[in-house]
């Protein structure tokens, strides 16, 4: 019988397999979310200035709505564009 390391594949055995989400803040221990800080914040927003949502941060409910806010002052305060053309 042939072992796995004598079977060649056609295609990569690990395309199937996602890593399971986190959520950093968790991980991580981070309890305040500054919104004076820009740079940490546009991790959250796409390059058009829109909120990343929940299923592609892996932010849970609670960190998810303390980034909203946090980017929505940080745009009233002018820290952050409300629209732009390629913010990244």
């Amino acid at each position: 019988m042939a072992s796995r390391d004598d079977i060649k594949f056609l295609s990569n055995p690990k395309i199937g397999n996602q890593r399971k989400k986190y959520c950093r803040f968790k991980k991580y221990g981070i309890k305040y979310i500054d919104y004076k800080d820009p740079d940490f914040l546009t991790q959250f927003i796409n390059e058009q200035g829109k909120i990343l949502p929940r299923r592609i941060t892996g932010n849970s409910l609670k960190y998810q709505r303390k980034i909203a806010s946090a980017v929505k002052r940080a745009r009233h305060l002018a820290m952050l564009p409300y629209v732009t053309d390629l913010l990244k």
